[in-house]
Protein backbone atom coordinates (compact mmCIF):
# COMPACT_ATOMS: atom_id res chain seq x y z
CA UNK A 1 0.00 0.00 0.00
CA UNK A 2 0.88 3.78 -1.08
CA UNK A 3 2.67 5.54 1.88
CA UNK A 4 0.04 8.37 1.60
CA UNK A 5 -2.70 6.34 1.49
CA UNK A 6 -1.82 4.16 4.41
CA UNK A 7 -1.40 7.63 5.91
CA UNK A 8 -4.91 8.38 5.16
CA UNK A 9 -6.53 5.18 6.55
CA UNK A 10 -4.11 5.96 9.78
CA UNK A 11 -5.80 9.30 10.15
CA UNK A 12 -9.11 8.08 9.42
CA UNK A 13 -8.62 5.16 12.40
CA UNK A 14 -7.49 7.83 14.74
CA UNK A 15 -10.32 9.70 14.12
CA UNK A 16 -12.78 7.22 14.78
CA UNK A 17 -11.20 6.18 18.07
CA UNK A 18 -11.07 9.40 19.18
CA UNK A 19 -15.22 9.25 19.00
CA UNK A 20 -15.58 5.89 20.68
CA UNK A 21 -15.22 7.39 23.67
CA UNK A 22 -18.02 9.74 23.11
CA UNK A 23 -20.28 6.10 21.75
CA UNK A 24 -20.00 4.94 24.68
CA UNK A 25 -20.86 7.64 26.69
CA UNK A 26 -23.97 7.70 24.45
CA UNK A 27 -24.59 4.45 25.26
CA UNK A 28 -24.22 4.65 28.73
CA UNK A 29 -26.96 7.47 29.08
CA UNK A 30 -29.41 5.37 26.91
CA UNK A 31 -31.35 3.48 29.67
CA UNK A 32 -31.94 6.73 31.42
CA UNK A 33 -33.21 8.88 29.03
CA UNK A 34 -35.63 5.29 28.52
CA UNK A 35 -37.31 5.99 31.63
CA UNK A 36 -37.96 9.76 31.08
CA UNK A 37 -41.79 10.22 29.81
CA UNK A 38 -42.35 11.66 26.24
CA UNK A 39 -42.83 14.70 28.13
CA UNK A 40 -40.14 14.59 29.97
CA UNK A 41 -38.02 14.10 26.94
CA UNK A 42 -39.48 17.20 25.06
CA UNK A 43 -38.39 19.62 27.78
CA UNK A 44 -35.05 18.25 27.66
CA UNK A 45 -34.78 20.84 24.59
CA UNK A 46 -35.64 23.35 26.95
CA UNK A 47 -32.90 22.49 29.33
CA UNK A 48 -30.38 22.48 26.96
CA UNK A 49 -31.31 25.69 25.46
CA UNK A 50 -30.56 27.17 28.81
CA UNK A 51 -27.42 25.76 29.40
CA UNK A 52 -26.30 26.67 26.03
CA UNK A 53 -27.57 30.47 27.31
CA UNK A 54 -25.27 29.93 30.65
CA UNK A 55 -22.05 29.68 28.55
CA UNK A 56 -22.18 25.91 27.68
CA UNK A 57 -21.28 24.87 24.11
CA UNK A 58 -22.60 22.13 21.59
CA UNK A 59 -19.64 19.99 22.20
CA UNK A 60 -20.27 19.86 25.82
CA UNK A 61 -24.39 18.71 25.54
CA UNK A 62 -23.23 16.59 22.05
CA UNK A 63 -23.65 13.10 23.95
CA UNK A 64 -27.02 13.92 25.99
CA UNK A 65 -28.13 15.83 23.03
CA UNK A 66 -27.37 12.68 20.40
CA UNK A 67 -28.89 10.22 23.59
CA UNK A 68 -32.28 12.38 22.97
CA UNK A 69 -32.66 12.45 19.55
CA UNK A 70 -31.89 8.14 19.55
CA UNK A 71 -34.36 8.05 22.26
CA UNK A 72 -37.20 10.01 20.10
CA UNK A 73 -35.77 8.14 16.93
CA UNK A 74 -36.90 4.50 18.78
CA UNK A 75 -40.64 5.64 20.25
CA UNK A 76 -41.95 7.72 17.34
CA UNK A 77 -40.34 5.59 14.02
CA UNK A 78 -39.48 2.51 15.82
CA UNK A 79 -35.87 3.40 14.72
CA UNK A 80 -32.74 3.13 16.65
CA UNK A 81 -29.51 5.03 15.71
CA UNK A 82 -26.76 2.37 15.84
CA UNK A 83 -23.35 3.15 16.96
CA UNK A 84 -21.41 3.65 13.65
CA UNK A 85 -24.86 6.04 13.14
CA UNK A 86 -23.73 8.51 15.83
CA UNK A 87 -19.88 8.94 14.63
CA UNK A 88 -21.18 9.92 11.08
CA UNK A 89 -23.41 12.53 13.49
CA UNK A 90 -20.58 13.73 14.87
CA UNK A 91 -18.16 13.85 11.85
CA UNK A 92 -21.53 15.68 9.92
CA UNK A 93 -22.00 18.39 13.62
CA UNK A 94 -17.67 19.22 12.92
CA UNK A 95 -18.33 20.02 9.36
CA UNK A 96 -16.26 17.06 7.90
CA UNK A 97 -17.26 14.90 5.14
CA UNK A 98 -19.09 11.26 6.35
CA UNK A 99 -19.43 8.75 3.17
CA UNK A 100 -21.76 5.94 3.90
CA UNK A 101 -23.12 3.88 1.53
CA UNK A 102 -26.79 3.31 -0.13
CA UNK A 103 -29.19 1.77 3.39
CA UNK A 104 -27.02 2.69 5.88
CA UNK A 105 -29.24 5.48 7.13
CA UNK A 106 -27.89 8.95 5.93
CA UNK A 107 -31.54 10.04 6.34
CA UNK A 108 -31.39 9.04 10.38
CA UNK A 109 -28.28 10.10 11.07
CA UNK A 110 -28.64 13.87 9.78
CA UNK A 111 -31.10 13.95 12.92
CA UNK A 112 -28.36 13.99 15.03
CA UNK A 113 -26.05 16.93 14.39
CA UNK A 114 -29.09 18.86 13.04
CA UNK A 115 -31.19 18.53 16.30
CA UNK A 116 -27.88 19.62 18.17
CA UNK A 117 -27.01 22.73 15.75
CA UNK A 118 -30.82 23.51 15.51
CA UNK A 119 -30.26 24.66 19.75
CA UNK A 120 -28.62 27.50 19.37
CA UNK A 121 -31.64 29.22 17.29
CA UNK A 122 -30.31 30.20 14.31
CA UNK A 123 -31.62 27.84 12.23
CA UNK A 124 -30.22 24.74 10.33
CA UNK A 125 -30.52 23.66 6.67
CA UNK A 126 -30.10 20.22 4.66
CA UNK A 127 -29.53 20.60 1.64
CA UNK A 128 -30.52 17.96 -1.10
CA UNK A 129 -30.12 17.13 -4.98
CA UNK A 130 -33.84 17.28 -5.73
CA UNK A 131 -37.44 18.18 -4.59
CA UNK A 132 -38.57 14.46 -3.77
CA UNK A 133 -36.12 13.95 -1.61
CA UNK A 134 -36.65 17.84 0.28
CA UNK A 135 -40.30 17.00 0.97
CA UNK A 136 -39.72 13.17 1.66
CA UNK A 137 -36.99 13.07 4.03
CA UNK A 138 -37.91 16.28 5.66
CA UNK A 139 -41.79 14.33 6.19
CA UNK A 140 -39.99 11.29 7.14
CA UNK A 141 -38.15 12.60 10.18
CA UNK A 142 -40.30 15.34 11.06
CA UNK A 143 -42.32 13.05 13.68
CA UNK A 144 -38.51 12.69 15.38
CA UNK A 145 -38.41 16.53 15.58
CA UNK A 146 -41.56 17.08 16.74
CA UNK A 147 -41.08 14.85 19.59
CA UNK A 148 -38.33 17.21 20.95
CA UNK A 149 -40.48 20.06 20.13
CA UNK A 150 -37.94 21.46 17.34
CA UNK A 151 -39.85 22.89 13.87
CA UNK A 152 -39.14 21.25 10.45
CA UNK A 153 -40.13 22.87 7.11
CA UNK A 154 -39.32 22.35 3.46
CA UNK A 155 -38.81 23.68 0.76
CA UNK A 156 -38.77 22.73 -3.23
CA UNK A 157 -38.83 24.28 -6.72
CA UNK A 158 -41.80 25.55 -8.52
CA UNK A 159 -44.14 23.40 -9.87
CA UNK A 160 -46.00 25.67 -11.81
CA UNK A 161 -45.17 28.81 -13.39
CA UNK A 162 -47.68 30.68 -11.23
CA UNK A 163 -44.81 32.69 -9.53
CA UNK A 164 -45.41 31.15 -6.44
CA UNK A 165 -42.34 29.99 -4.22
CA UNK A 166 -43.82 26.60 -2.51
CA UNK A 167 -42.77 26.07 1.16
CA UNK A 168 -44.30 23.63 4.00
CA UNK A 169 -43.43 23.03 7.25
CA UNK A 170 -44.71 20.05 9.47
CA UNK A 171 -48.13 20.50 11.59
CA UNK A 172 -49.66 17.14 12.74
CA UNK A 173 -52.39 19.21 13.59
CA UNK A 174 -53.20 20.31 9.72
CA UNK A 175 -54.72 17.89 7.83
CA UNK A 176 -54.48 18.19 3.64
CA UNK A 177 -57.29 15.54 2.82
CA UNK A 178 -55.78 15.81 -1.21
CA UNK A 179 -52.44 14.69 -0.36
CA UNK A 180 -51.63 11.07 1.10
CA UNK A 181 -48.20 10.67 0.61
CA UNK A 182 -47.34 14.40 3.57
CA UNK A 183 -50.86 15.22 4.90
CA UNK A 184 -49.51 16.87 7.68
CA UNK A 185 -47.60 19.76 5.67
CA UNK A 186 -48.53 22.87 5.68
CA UNK A 187 -48.28 25.54 2.98
CA UNK A 188 -46.31 28.17 4.10
CA UNK A 189 -44.60 31.30 3.17
CA UNK A 190 -40.57 31.17 2.12
CA UNK A 191 -40.02 33.32 5.14
CA UNK A 192 -41.74 31.04 7.65
CA UNK A 193 -40.43 27.85 6.61
CA UNK A 194 -36.77 29.77 6.88
CA UNK A 195 -37.82 30.42 10.38
CA UNK A 196 -38.64 26.68 11.26
CA UNK A 197 -35.30 25.36 13.32
CA UNK A 198 -34.79 23.35 10.70
CA UNK A 199 -35.06 23.82 7.33
CA UNK A 200 -34.73 21.10 3.92
CA UNK A 201 -34.68 21.80 0.81
CA UNK A 202 -32.58 21.40 -2.61
CA UNK A 203 -29.78 23.21 -3.33
CA UNK A 204 -30.64 25.57 -6.07
CA UNK A 205 -33.66 26.93 -4.00
CA UNK A 206 -31.32 27.69 -1.32
CA UNK A 207 -29.07 29.47 -3.73
CA UNK A 208 -31.82 31.77 -5.43
CA UNK A 209 -33.41 32.34 -2.42
CA UNK A 210 -30.12 33.84 -1.65
CA UNK A 211 -29.54 35.40 -4.43
CA UNK A 212 -33.29 37.18 -4.07
CA UNK A 213 -32.42 37.86 -0.32
CA UNK A 214 -29.80 40.11 -1.80
CA UNK A 215 -31.77 41.88 -4.60
CA UNK A 216 -34.15 43.22 -1.69
CA UNK A 217 -34.79 46.97 -1.89
CA UNK A 218 -35.85 46.08 2.14
CA UNK A 219 -35.31 43.91 4.89
CA UNK A 220 -38.84 43.02 4.83
CA UNK A 221 -39.04 41.19 1.77
CA UNK A 222 -35.64 38.91 2.57
CA UNK A 223 -36.48 35.13 3.92
CA UNK A 224 -33.80 33.99 5.10
CA UNK A 225 -31.97 34.22 8.41
CA UNK A 226 -27.96 34.75 8.52
CA UNK A 227 -26.40 31.13 7.55
CA UNK A 228 -25.58 29.23 10.31
CA UNK A 229 -25.26 25.42 9.84
CA UNK A 230 -26.20 22.82 6.88
CA UNK A 231 -25.44 19.51 6.15
CA UNK A 232 -24.88 18.76 1.87
CA UNK A 233 -26.46 15.75 0.74
CA UNK A 234 -24.03 14.22 -2.01
CA UNK A 235 -22.12 16.68 -1.32
CA UNK A 236 -19.62 15.42 -4.40
CA UNK A 237 -22.86 15.73 -6.71
CA UNK A 238 -23.76 19.49 -5.48
CA UNK A 239 -20.72 21.25 -4.95
CA UNK A 240 -18.76 19.52 -7.68
CA UNK A 241 -20.87 18.11 -10.47
CA UNK A 242 -23.85 20.67 -9.98
CA UNK A 243 -21.42 23.42 -9.16
CA UNK A 244 -21.32 23.84 -13.08
CA UNK A 245 -24.21 25.37 -13.34
CA UNK A 246 -24.02 28.67 -12.48
CA UNK A 247 -27.40 30.08 -10.39
CA UNK A 248 -28.01 33.49 -12.43
CA UNK A 249 -31.44 36.11 -11.79
CA UNK A 250 -31.59 37.87 -15.24
CA UNK A 251 -33.72 40.67 -15.67
CA UNK A 252 -35.46 41.76 -18.91
CA UNK A 253 -33.69 42.88 -22.09
CA UNK A 254 -34.15 45.97 -23.87
CA UNK A 255 -34.12 44.76 -27.14
CA UNK A 256 -37.54 44.30 -29.53
CA UNK A 257 -38.58 40.14 -29.40
CA UNK A 258 -39.20 40.68 -33.05
CA UNK A 259 -35.32 39.90 -34.29
CA UNK A 260 -35.25 36.50 -32.04
CA UNK A 261 -38.10 35.73 -34.78
CA UNK A 262 -35.79 36.78 -37.36
CA UNK A 263 -32.41 35.01 -36.34
CA UNK A 264 -34.57 31.84 -35.43
CA UNK A 265 -35.53 31.79 -39.31
CA UNK A 266 -32.41 32.67 -40.76
CA UNK A 267 -30.47 29.98 -38.46
CA UNK A 268 -33.16 27.17 -39.48
CA UNK A 269 -31.62 27.97 -43.55
CA UNK A 270 -27.90 27.21 -42.25
CA UNK A 271 -26.50 23.53 -42.89
CA UNK A 272 -24.40 21.22 -40.49
CA UNK A 273 -21.51 22.09 -43.37
CA UNK A 274 -22.27 25.91 -42.03
CA UNK A 275 -21.14 25.61 -38.38
CA UNK A 276 -19.04 23.79 -35.81
CA UNK A 277 -19.65 21.96 -32.69
CA UNK A 278 -17.42 21.80 -29.79
CA UNK A 279 -19.08 19.42 -27.55
CA UNK A 280 -17.06 19.38 -24.48
CA UNK A 281 -17.32 23.22 -23.94
CA UNK A 282 -20.97 22.76 -25.52
CA UNK A 283 -20.74 25.57 -27.86
CA UNK A 284 -21.53 26.10 -31.87
CA UNK A 285 -19.69 28.22 -33.78
CA UNK A 286 -19.71 29.46 -37.33
CA UNK A 287 -17.89 27.92 -40.30
CA UNK A 288 -16.24 30.70 -42.81
CA UNK A 289 -18.78 29.35 -45.19
CA UNK A 290 -21.46 29.48 -42.57
CA UNK A 291 -20.89 33.47 -41.98
CA UNK A 292 -20.57 34.52 -45.40
CA UNK A 293 -24.05 32.88 -46.07
CA UNK A 294 -25.44 34.72 -42.48
CA UNK A 295 -23.27 38.09 -44.12
CA UNK A 296 -25.90 37.65 -47.13
CA UNK A 297 -28.69 36.74 -45.37
CA UNK A 298 -28.78 39.74 -43.32
CA UNK A 299 -27.45 42.37 -46.19
CA UNK A 300 -31.21 41.10 -47.66
CA UNK A 301 -33.13 42.13 -44.39
CA UNK A 302 -31.34 45.26 -44.25
CA UNK A 303 -29.73 44.40 -41.08
CA UNK A 304 -25.69 44.91 -41.41
CA UNK A 305 -24.61 48.35 -40.42
CA UNK A 306 -20.75 47.43 -41.78
CA UNK A 307 -20.00 44.76 -44.78
CA UNK A 308 -18.17 42.63 -42.18
CA UNK A 309 -20.80 40.51 -39.98
CA UNK A 310 -18.06 40.85 -37.25
CA UNK A 311 -17.29 44.35 -37.26
CA UNK A 312 -18.21 46.49 -33.72
CA UNK A 313 -21.18 48.05 -35.07
CA UNK A 314 -22.70 44.56 -35.83
CA UNK A 315 -22.05 43.61 -32.03
CA UNK A 316 -25.46 43.46 -31.21
CA UNK A 317 -26.55 41.50 -34.10
CA UNK A 318 -24.55 38.86 -33.14
CA UNK A 319 -25.74 38.18 -29.96
CA UNK A 320 -29.14 37.54 -31.75
CA UNK A 321 -27.09 35.10 -34.29
CA UNK A 322 -25.18 33.21 -31.15
CA UNK A 323 -27.77 32.55 -29.42
CA UNK A 324 -30.58 31.28 -31.94
CA UNK A 325 -27.26 29.11 -33.41
CA UNK A 326 -26.83 27.69 -29.67
CA UNK A 327 -30.86 26.94 -29.56
CA UNK A 328 -31.17 25.62 -33.05
CA UNK A 329 -28.23 22.89 -32.55
CA UNK A 330 -27.59 22.43 -29.00
CA UNK A 331 -30.45 22.39 -27.35
CA UNK A 332 -33.15 19.82 -27.91
CA UNK A 333 -37.02 19.96 -26.81
CA UNK A 334 -37.97 17.43 -24.45
CA UNK A 335 -34.27 16.99 -23.65
CA UNK A 336 -32.96 20.00 -22.67
CA UNK A 337 -36.57 21.82 -22.35
CA UNK A 338 -39.96 20.78 -22.82
CA UNK A 339 -43.26 22.81 -24.34
CA UNK A 340 -46.33 23.23 -21.94
CA UNK A 341 -49.13 25.31 -22.56
CA UNK A 342 -46.87 27.71 -24.82
CA UNK A 343 -43.94 28.02 -22.56
CA UNK A 344 -40.27 26.53 -22.55
CA UNK A 345 -39.93 24.81 -19.47
CA UNK A 346 -36.08 23.68 -18.82
CA UNK A 347 -35.77 20.33 -17.66
CA UNK A 348 -32.85 19.89 -14.77
CA UNK A 349 -29.92 18.22 -16.46
CA UNK A 350 -29.56 15.74 -13.23
CA UNK A 351 -32.61 15.11 -12.39
CA UNK A 352 -35.11 15.17 -14.98
CA UNK A 353 -37.49 17.50 -13.40
CA UNK A 354 -39.08 20.26 -15.43
CA UNK A 355 -38.01 23.72 -13.41
CA UNK A 356 -41.53 25.69 -13.46
CA UNK A 357 -40.16 29.51 -13.15
CA UNK A 358 -36.48 29.41 -14.52
CA UNK A 359 -35.22 30.60 -17.77
CA UNK A 360 -31.75 30.68 -19.58
CA UNK A 361 -29.86 34.10 -18.99
CA UNK A 362 -28.68 36.41 -21.67
CA UNK A 363 -31.43 35.72 -24.17
CA UNK A 364 -31.04 32.09 -24.78
CA UNK A 365 -34.16 31.70 -23.31
CA UNK A 366 -36.19 34.04 -26.00
CA UNK A 367 -34.24 32.51 -28.90
CA UNK A 368 -35.50 28.66 -27.88
CA UNK A 369 -39.10 30.35 -27.96
CA UNK A 370 -38.33 31.96 -31.03
CA UNK A 371 -37.55 28.56 -32.42
CA UNK A 372 -40.56 27.07 -30.88
CA UNK A 373 -42.30 29.72 -32.80
CA UNK A 374 -44.12 30.35 -29.33
CA UNK A 375 -44.64 33.49 -27.65
CA UNK A 376 -41.81 35.13 -26.29
CA UNK A 377 -42.07 36.20 -22.75
CA UNK A 378 -41.13 39.45 -20.93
Amino acid sequence: MPSWLSKLFDSNEKEINHLRPLVKEINDLEPEFQKLSDEELKETTAEFKERLSKGETLDDILPEAFATVREASRRTMGMRHFDVQLMGGMVLHKGKIAEMRTGEGKTLVATLPLYLNSLEGKGCHLVTVNDYLARRDAYWMAPVYHALGVSIASIYPAQSSDGQLPALIYDPEYVNEKDQRWPHFKPVSRAEAYRADITYGTNNEFGFDYLRDNMAIDFAYKSQRPLNYAIVDEVDNILIDEARTPLIISGQGEDPAQKYYVFADLISKLTPEDYKIEERERQVYLTDEGSSKMEEMLRRQGLLKAPDLYDASNLHLTEYMDNALKAQVLFRRDKDYMLKNGEVIIVDEFTGRLMFGRRYSEGLHQAIEAKEHVKIQK
